[in-house]
C-alpha cells in the first residue's frame, strides 16, 4: 500500500452486528472488525436493541479498525455510515442520551394502531413511495411519544429528537454537532415525501408526530460531523441506508441488472433513473441523493430470510448459529419438502400482511423443514421478480450478496427460478463495500470482483412445480386470512 494512498472507513450497523472497515480508493478491503450486538424479543411484535449498548459497539468496532491499520490510518479520508432503515431511537438533544429502545425494523408492536389508516393508503404510496407497514417509522414514533415516560418529559422541555437510528449514531458519533436525517432513512419513517425530499406536513398530521421533534433533511453526502479518535479527525461526508449502499458495492449498477441482498431480510432492487417509478405492492425508494446526482429504485422485500431461519431452527430445536451453515448438506435429500408460509417479521413485499401466519404446508423431519424455509425465501424473491416485470422493468441477471449468497442451493435455487444468471461476487458483505464506493466519489476502476462465480439458470420441472404449489398455498392462506374476522 502506497504511503499517500487515500483510506476510506466504512460504518455499517446492522441487524447482528456492527462493523467498521477501511478500503482503498479501488474497493481493496484493508482492515476491518465486527461487533456482535444483542437482539431482545421482549413480546411476540417486539424486537429490540440497547441503545446505548449498539453505540458502544459501533465505537468499539471503529477503534479496533483504525488499531489494526497502525500508522495507516492517517491516511483516512472519510467515514461513512449505513444502517437498518427502518428502526428508530429517541433521545435527549442536549445530552444526547437515548430515552428509548432502538426499535427494530423487525418490530410491530404498533400494528393495530396503524390500521386505523388503513383508508390512506393509496395517498401513502403516492407521497412516500412505500406502503402502511408497520415496519416503518412513523408507528413507532407515536408509540414512544405515546408510551415511554422519558420521551414524554424530554418533549415537555423541549429536548426531545426522535427519527431514524441513523440519525441517532451520525448525532452521537460525531459529537453531537449534526443533526441529520438523510433521504434514505427518513424516507422509512412513513412521514418523508419523494416531491419535496423532505418531512411531509399532511403525513405528520395524520399520524401525530411533531416537526419540531425530529432531525433536518438532507442529502446522503455533504458535511454530517466528525470522528475525533485518539487526536485524529476523520470528516463523515456519507449517511445512508444499508441496502441503498449494497447497490454500490460493485460500482454503479444499470437497469438491466437486479441486485438482491439476502442477510437478516433479503431486499431486491433495480435502478430505474433519475425519476422515481411506482408500481402497486412494490416500493418506490431513493436510493442517493449527492453531487453525483440521484438514483431512484423499485424495491422488493422479504422481512424474514436470515431471521426466518433462525426462528424456524429455534422452533424445531436446532441450533440457529450452526443450521444454516448445513443447508446445501440437506438439500441433497431426495425426499419430498413441505413448503414454508412465510410471514416471519410479517409478509413483505408484493403482498403486505403485517399479521401473515405462518406455517408449514406439509410435514418432514426437521432438516426437510430447514430447507423449505430457505425455499420460500428464493420463492418470493421470485414472486417480488414478478412484479417488477410487471411494472416494465427487465432485468437480465441477478447479483446476490449477503449472508445467504454463501449457500449453493439457495443460489442455485434463484437462478433456476427466475430463469436469469446469478452473479456472486467473492465479496458477498455488500453493505460496507457499496459505502466506501460512495465515500470515494464513485471512483472509476472500482470494479466487479474478478474472481465472482456465475451460476447459470438451468430447466428444474421439480423446484417449478413446487414454486406453483407454494402459489396456490399462499393465495389459499392469503384468502383464508382476510376472511378470518379481526
Amino acid at each position: 500500500m502506497s504511503s499517500s494512498q487515500a483510506l476510506y472507513l466504512a460504518i455499517d450497523q446492522g441487524g447482528h452486528a456492527s462493523r467498521a472497515m477501511v478500503y482503498d480508493a479501488t474497493g481493496r478491503e484493508i482492515a476491518s472488525h465486527t461487533e456482535s450486538i444483542a437482539t431482545h424479543r421482549t413480546g411476540a411484535d417486539r424486537v429490540e436493541h440497547d441503545a446505548e449498548a449498539l453505540l458502544a459497539s459501533v465505537q468499539r468496532a471503529i477503534a479496533a479498525a483504525l488499531g489494526a491499520l497502525g500508522p495507516a490510518r492517517r491516511q483516512l479520508r472519510a467515514a461513512g455510515l449505513a444502517t437498518q432503515r427502518s428502526s428508530i431511537v429517541c433521545w435527549d438533544r442536549v445530552t444526547g442520551v437515548a430515552l428509548s429502545q432502538v426499535v427494530s425494523w423487525q418490530d410491530r408492536r404498533a400494528a393495530a394502531w396503524l390500521d386505523g389508516f388503513a383508508s390512506q393508503d393509496r395517498r401513502i404510496h403516492e407521497l412516500t413511495g412505500l406502503v402502511l407497514s408497520p415496519h416503518y417509522g412513523a408507528s413507532k414514533l407515536r408509540w414512544c411519544l405515546d408510551s415511554l415516560e422519558p420521551v414524554r418529559l424530554a418533549r415537555s422541555h423541549g429536548r426531545l429528537i426522535c427519527g431514524p437510528l441513523a440519525s441517532f449514531l451520525l448525532y452521537r458519533l460525531g459529537n453531537r454537532d449534526v443533526l441529520h436525517a438523510d433521504p434514505c432513512n427518513a424516507s422509512r419513517t412513513l412521514l418523508w415525501a419523494l416531491s419535496s425530499r423532505d418531512w411531509c406536513d399532511e403525513l405528520l398530521a395524520l399520524f401525530g408526530v411533531p416537526r419540531d421533534v425530529l432531525p433536518i433533511c438532507g442529502p446522503n453526502a455533504g458535511r454530517l460531523g466528525t470522528l475525533e479518535l485518539d487526536g485524529q479527525t476523520i470528516p463523515i461526508t456519507v449517511c445512508t441506508g444499508d441496502q441503498p449502499a449494497a447497490l454500490f458495492a460493485f460500482g454503479v449498477p444499470d437497469s438491466t441488472l437486479a441486485i438482491v441482498n439476502a442477510g437478516t431480510g433479503a431486499f431486491i432492487q433495480c435502478i430505474t433513473g433519475v425519476q422515481p417509478l411506482r408500481s402497486p405492492g412494490l416500493l418506490t425508494s431513493l436510493a442517493w441523493e449527492g453531487t453525483t446526482g440521484t438514483r431512484y429504485v423499485l424495491e422488493g422485500t422479504v422481512n424474514g430470510a436470515g431471521s426466518a431461519l433462525a426462528w424456524v431452527a429455534e422452533q424445531l430445536g436446532l441450533d440457529p448459529e450452526l443450521a444454516p451453515g448445513r443447508l446445501d448438506q440437506w438439500s441433497r435429500s431426495t425426499a419430498p419438502l413441505p413448503l414454508f408460509l412465510n410471514g416471519v417479521s410479517g409478509l413483505g413485499a408484493p403482498y403486505w400482511v403485517s399479521d401473515f401466519p405462518t406455517r408449514f404446508v406439509g410435514d418432514g423431519t426437521p432438516e426437510e423443514k430447514m430447507v423449505a424455509a430457505l425455499e420460500s425465501v428464493a420463492f418470493l424473491l421470485r414472486r417480488n421478480l414478478d412484479a417488477m416485470r410487471e411494472a416494465g422493468l427487465g432485468p437480465t441477471a441477478l447479483r446476490l450478496t449477503g449472508g445467504l449468497a454463501a449457500s449453493e442451493y439457495f443460489s442455485r435455487v434463484l437462478a433456476d427460478l427466475s430463469a436469469l444468471p446469478v452473479e456472486r461476487p467473492r465479496a458477498a458483505e455488500a453493505t460496507a463495500r457499496g459505502l466506501a464506493f460512495l465515500l470515494a466519489n464513485e471512483p472509476t476502476d472500482w470494479s466487479l470482483s474478478p474472481d465472482a462465480s456465475r451460476i447459470v439458470p438451468r430447466p428444474d420441472s421439480a423446484i417449478h412445480e413446487r414454486y406453483g404449489r407454494w402459489l396456490d398455498a399462499m393465495r389459499t392462506e392469503l384468502a383464508r386470512h382476510r376472511k378470518a374476522p379481526k
